[in-house]
Order: structure tokens, then sequence, then C-alpha cells
């Protein structure tokens, strides 16, 4: 079992910034790939970014260029600059094991593993 716990939301004003944290216990050890992805009410689920297990970061379309994804052993981070109304949403850390066939972590249905999420709100 792996746990997530994020940290590191809040509310900004449009062009501001926020870092989000997630930081993984619990692991056995065996490597494991993480991503963010967020949720705005009545919205599907949409992938942010994620890093694979070969450490190669990928981004969502609306992210690229304002957003970055760094990672160290245990924790995921996600650097969120110019933030727009648009990024409001209740942004959650997933983590899934590597090993086996490549999963694309822009989409949700690939994680094992979720964080209970954290809320970011831009609005002037």
């Amino acid at each position: 079992q792996v746990q997530l716990a994020e940290s590191g939301g809040g509310s900004v004003q449009p062009g501001g910034s926020l870092r989000l944290s997630c930081v993984a216990s619990g692991y056995t050890g065996s490597r494991y790939s993480m991503g963010w992805l967020r949720q705005a009410p009545g919205n599907k689920r949409e992938g942010v970014g994620f890093i694979d297990c070969e450490d190669v970061p990928t981004y969502g379309d609306s992210v690229k260029g304002r957003f970055t994804i760094s990672r160290t052993k245990d924790t995921l981070y996600l650097q969120m600059n110019n933030l727009k109304p648009e990024d409001t949403a209740v942004y959650y850390c997933a983590a899934y094991y590597c090993g086996g066939y490549y999963r694309y972590g822009l989409n949700d249905y690939e994680y094992d593993y979720w964080g209970q999420g954290t809320q970011v709100t831009v609005s002037s």
C-alpha cells in the first residue's frame, strides 16, 4: 500500500503562483510513478501531469508552459505559475507501481493509489 498526502493548496489571484507537494509513504520499495490530476465542480477528472517510470515528465495541454512537475524519492511537487481561474479545482496526487506495460498517467484509471486532494482556488 502507498499512502499519499498532498499539501500546499490555497487561494491565489490570477497570475499568481502556488506549489503543491505530495509525500508518499508505506511503499514496499518497488518503484512507482506519480502524477497530479484535478477535478473542478461538474467536470471529469483531468490529468495535469505525471512523471513516468523512466522519470520523463508529461503535461496536459492546458498547463504546458505554466506548470512544472518535479520529484525527489518520495515527494512529488507541482509548481504552478501564471494561474488562471480555470485552474480552480481539487488537485489530487496519485501513484501506480512500475512494471509490465506502459501506463499513460494523464488518464485517471491508470492509478492504483490516491491522495485526499487539496483545493486550489484562483480568483480575483
